[in-house]
């Protein structure tokens, strides 16, 4: 077991140490010329042991944020679903407490490794990790197994709140989330981020043109969309459909967005490089995030109520003016004080204009949200 709960019924073991305490295999190391200690601790004890800063406090009065509820379960499901391969970094916690470690030998080599005994009433603050703290306790209510799984730990001895409160700052300065394109990229679990790359590199409306890394392309990228955006894409454009397996809906959404390209002539002038992409997403729309999401709705329902003609509506699209210049019609959907916006309301009126352009039926949700666009 990498944790012991040691009760001492003869008298204290050593100074400043109760007789209760825990003990860690550990290493112990230096930064900034202080102390810590990097270990193993059981999941089932991760709960038990680390406690969260008071929720009640202010927040100067406080060393981290405040819990974020709403997580938990998702990080919880990951573990649970992935319990042959998921992955989890160190929890790094502080010790309000009395502590000692004692060194294998007194040699160079072995002074590093050792056992760190804490005090059990010693207090110890998580500093980076309550996310996962909380979402370990949740997993192992749904999997007692879990609870002999281990993650590591790196202590740190507490230096009072002003030390706590800095060290959270000075964990956290330096993380930065990776796109949401590079995300999807090394995400092998997500089936739909499978169906987007298959696409990507499959159609030939996307090929050589898909930005794999980064979720926003500068003036000067010789990408025309994002690996995000087609993943938004695919991901509207077989909403609720049963799909055999992935090779069958990646070739859905392969010949859908062929489809799509025909009437897309900037497209291939980018490939053959007779254009930039810049100057197609400067003075067009039908390459933006919001044109690709909108056109993956409409393509749901063409799908679904004309399966067998539905090429023949999706020809109607040549009749459709892209061009960023055209504010008769763009200005309040997809554009915004002439920016392109992507939200939620943008995307809808966006899709309203393409629809009524290919003559489908809108929505009952849809028509109210057409009826206010047009009111103001």
């Amino acid at each position: 077991m990498f944790v012991k709960i040691i009760t001492n019924k003869t008298g204290p073991i050593m100074s400043n140490i109760s007789d209760h305490f825990y003990t860690f295999p550990a290493i112990r190391g230096i930064q900034a010329g202080r102390e810590y200690y990097v270990s193993m601790c059981p999941l089932g004890h991760v709960s038990k042991m680390f406690k969260f800063d008071e929720e009640d406090l202010n927040p100067e009065l406080r060393a981290q944020r405040i819990l974020n509820k709403s997580r938990i379960p998702e990080i919880a499901r990951y573990i649970t679903t992935n319990q042959d391969n998921y992955v989890f970094s160190a929890i790094t916690a502080s010790i309000d407490g009395d502590v000692k470690f004692i060194p294998i030998k007194d040699t160079t080599e072995l002074m590093r490794n050792g056992t760190l005994k804490i005090d059990m009433s010693a207090r110890i603050l998580v500093n980076d990790g309550q996310h996962r703290r909380a979402a370990i306790e949740q997993a192992i209510k749904e999997d007692d197994s879990l609870s002999k799984e281990s993650i590591a730990v790196v202590f740190f001895i507490d230096r009072g709140l002003e030390r706590s409160q800095q060290m959270f700052a000075d964990l956290n300065r330096h993380a930065i989330r990776p796109s949401r394109s590079l995300g999807l990229l090394y995400d092998h679990r997500n089936d739909m981020s499978k169906i987007a790359k298959l696409v990507s590199i499959k159609a030939n409306a996307f090929k050589g043109l898909v930005e794999m890394e980064r979720s926003t392309l500068s003036e000067r990228s010789k990408k025309l969309f994002t690996l995000s955006s087609i993943y938004t894409g695919c991901h509207a454009l077989l909403d609720g459909n049963q799909v055999v397996d992935l090779e069958a809906a990646a070739n859905i959404c392969t010949t859908y967005w062929d489809e799509v390209a025909k009437y897309m002539p900037e497209w291939e002038l980018v490939r053959k490089s007779r254009l930039t992409s810049g100057e197609i997403r400067k003075d067009f729309l039908h390459s933006h995030g919001v044109a690709i999401q909108s056109l993956a709705i409409t393509g749901n329902q063409l799908l679904n109520e004309n399966p067998k003609d539905w090429k023949k509506k999706l020809g109607l699209l040549k009749n459709i003016d892209w061009s960023r210049q055209n504010t008769k019609v763009w200005e309040g959907r997809a554009l915004i004080a002439g920016k392109v916006s992507k939200n939620s309301t943008n995307v809808s009126l966006t899709t309203n204009a393409i629809k009524q352009k290919l003559g489908l039926e809108l929505s009952p949700e849809e028509k109210r949200l057409e009826q206010a666009y047009k009111r103001g």
